[in-house]
């Protein structure tokens, strides 16, 4: 349905959509996942490693850093940096604060106002472009 159940911290539940894209990997992954055998417990678990069981943070950044390594990739790079980009794209989109605080499991906005940093530049742009007093700059802006 475009869903997935993301497990949090303190096994708290969220439902968090998914790209078509991701979906169809997803589907794609499936008969991989069909040969393991889940563990006692994992059965609901989408991604096993080899001997059934829950992937763990430790396993996850592991393979994040061997396919950066793979790819050419200098900078350091951990899951924590996926879901930091993710945050920021989503902001700096425009979508609703609210929105990225439920996907990302914060209890407060707060948390979520200081995950995702709009730099300064981005800043004086929506005051260029969004302030009533600033008409006259952006319609000099157009003419040059």
């Amino acid at each position: 349905e475009g869903y997935v159940t993301v497990d949090g911290k303190g096994s708290k539940q969220r439902i968090v959509p998914i790209a078509s894209s991701a979906v169809d990997a997803i589907r794609a992954y499936l008969p991989l996942r069909s040969n393991l055998t889940p563990k006692r417990g994992s059965e609901d678990i989408l991604f096993l490693n080899r001997r059934g069981g829950q992937l763990t943070r430790t396993m996850i950044f592991y393979i994040v850093k061997k396919l950066c390594g793979e790819c050419g990739i200098k900078k350091n790079i951990s899951p924590h940096t996926f879901r930091h980009s993710f945050a920021t794209h989503l902001l700096e989109g425009g979508a609703n604060l609210r929105a990225i605080q439920s996907m990302l499991g914060h209890e407060s906005i707060a948390t979520t106002e200081i995950y995702t940093h709009i730099d300064r530049h981005r800043l004086r742009s929506e005051i260029i472009e969004h302030h009533p007093r600033n008409i006259k700059y952006r319609k000099e802006r157009e003419i040059h």
